[in-house]
């Protein structure tokens, strides 16, 4: 095994075939530690609801999921450090490892990889729209309440629809915004990338520590932990750590980790670091004590300032026992605050200092989600980009610019996320998009040991303890369990939509590798991914890699079963 050469891409790739532009070497770890700097800011995207569904334990929820996102990373670490030349992150150094065993593993893996980060755009462009509306205009002004419905998907779920909106139309000025940025090259995106996260990091710091310094953070609104419940009259009650309770705490630690895992990003820029060997594991270091300190500090404060809230205006019901409007409650349960768009304006709130501060802060936290939505358009364009120089993703896709950005990647991630930014409920999108991101994780992080049964000659930069091998093994099942028993509290179906989206890519990978490539893949590919025979290269792990999907769908299908919702 070479492992020295750093750019086979130069050579060509789809049966050798020149490439006019590759991605270029021009960033070392701090360069990929501010592109990834935008992943605390996830914490935005789920802080309100989670806390509004399950309650008290809320602030735990988001402890627990980033310690285990944190122990997860190393295994990424690893692996990345063995593709030294290879863009699109995690997922296609796992693919790596599952591609000799079953061709469709290979692509499944970048696929879910790229429909859990991509909805990112879409999410956060949202809610900066919300945040900006609601900074400019009362939420009763005309601007706020037109809306143009296109389709109704309420076959899907119940109220969800296709519209266009003024949260729209700014939504897409966003991402446009985003767009140019990233146009530019990952050089630019990172010194911009560098500005805008020392200006948008400092509310999330301001937000997590000021409650906490100044008193205002009441005990009484952490504890007692038990999972949230209602009483016959729709107060709020203490509720029992019975299955029903561990349902809503696997609910809250499933959609947790779409946020909390997110910095394994920071690894998917190996292609472009100037030395790779030792700039991976810096890189996912430092943006995970980052995701560790605010996940922890920011949900603390959040929910230890407002409260569980209680019970404002009583559920009203017709005369068959349909639900007229929905019962209204105040604090964390806030409607507002489930959806995300109240999220901004409650932690300006929190730190006082009147409506002029509040606004400021606000303005602030956009900034945020432009950072994360900067941190998703590069990474998941990337992943398209390598996904189709691999093979498993149209041919248009491998190609970049002068300044090594991958354009046709980056608009097909606009294209696609301004369909998803007209959905009308933003937290089933991001739901549906971490039943794809748990069955990427799952297959990554089971990678890392097939990787050391299959190449255990190869060199390794940096190399894992065997016992955090086992521990992210051990998670890969447990983040199964809590996608098995916890997606569906987010809707009926999500588990179900999410598998039938990660399924999508059946056709996509069968037309490019059956039909364009007539069922060869790209000479390059098939060198990279060691397919063929090779000293040090072979399938020694046997028949466990598939003894453990078929455990995988056990353990999704039994966490199921006992799930009450």
């Amino acid at each position: 095994m070479n492992t020295t050469v750093l750019d086979p891409l130069a050579a060509g790739f789809a049966g050798g075939s020149q490439q006019s532009a590759t991605l270029h070497r021009k960033i070392g770890w701090a360069g990929a530690f501010w592109v990834a700097s935008g992943v605390p800011a996830l914490v935005l995207f789920s802080i309100g609801s989670i806390a509004a569904t399950v309650g008290k334990p809320s602030w735990a929820i988001w402890i627990v999921s980033i310690a285990f996102g944190f122990l997860q990373a190393f295994s990424y670490a690893e692996i990345a450090g063995l593709f030294p030349h290879k863009s699109g992150g995690a997922s296609v150094y796992g693919a790596v490892a599952w591609v000799r065993y079953s061709k469709i593993l290979a692509p499944l893996s970048v696929w879910c990889n790229w429909l859990a980060w991509s909805p990112v755009l879409a999410i956060g462009s949202g809610l900066a729209a919300g945040y900006i509306l609601s900074i400019l205009f009362a939420p009763d002004a005309a601007i706020n309440t037109w809306q143009l419905t296109l389709l109704d998907l309420s076959w899907i779920r119940a109220d969800l629809a296709l519209r266009i909106n003024a949260t729209f139309v700014l939504g897409a000025a966003v991402l446009l915004g985003a767009f140019a940025i990233q146009h530019r090259g990952i050089l630019q995106a990172a010194r911009m990338q560098m500005v805008l996260g020392i200006a948008a990091l400092a509310p999330l710091m301001l937000v997590g520590l000021w409650p906490l310094l100044s008193g205002d953070v009441s005990t009484a609104n952490l504890a007692p932990m038990y999972p949230l419940a209602h009483d016959a009259s729709g107060a709020v009650i203490d509720g029992a750590w019975d299955m029903g309770g561990l349902t809503l705490i696997a609910g809250g630690l499933f959609i947790a980790a779409w946020s909390t895992y997110g910095f394994e990003t920071a690894v998917c820029y190996t292609r472009e670091f100037k030395n790779p060997r030792t700039d991976t594991f810096k890189a996912i270091l430092y943006s995970g004590l980052l995701c560790i300190f605010v996940f922890t500090v920011v949900p603390l404060a959040f929910q230890g300032t407002l409260g569980l809230g209680q019970l404002v205006t009583p559920e009203v019901t017709d005369a068959a026992g349909n639900v007229v409007s929905a019962a209204v409650y105040d604090g964390i349960l806030a409607p507002e605050i489930y959806s995300g768009m109240g999220v901004a304006q409650a932690m300006a709130h929190m730190i006082g200092g009147g409506a002029m501060v509040e606004r400021v802060l606000m303005a602030m936290l956009v900034l945020a989600l432009v950072l994360s939505i900067m941190t998703s358009m590069a990474g998941s364009s990337r992943t398209l980009y390598q996904a189709s120089v691999d093979g498993w993703l149209p041919k248009y896709l491998s190609h970049v610019n002068r300044n090594g950005a991958p354009t046709p990647a980056m608009w097909t991630d606009l294209g696609f996320n301004l369909l998803l930014l007209m959905m009308s409920d933003y937290i089933f999108v991001l739901a549906i998009s971490n039943v794809c991101y748990v069955l990427f994780n799952f297959l990554n992080l089971n990678a890392a040991w097939i990787h050391r049964l299959d190449r255990p000659t190869w060199t390794r930069p940096f190399k894992a303890p065997n016992w955090l091998i086992g521990v992210g093994t051990v998670l890969a099942f447990c983040n199964m369990a809590l996608m098995g028993m916890g997606a569906d509290i987010w809707g009926a179906g999500t588990l179900v939509s999410g598998l039938v989206m990660a399924a999508s890519i059946l056709p996509v990978f069968i037309f490019r590798h059956y039909i364009t490539d007539k069922g060869k893949f790209p000479a390059a590919m098939v060198e990279d991914m060691h397919l063929g025979a090779e000293e040090g290269v072979s399938s020694r792990a046997g028949i466990l890699p598939y003894v453990t999907l078929v455990a995988g769908a056990a353990v999704v299908y039994v966490a199921h079963s006992v799930a009450v919702l």
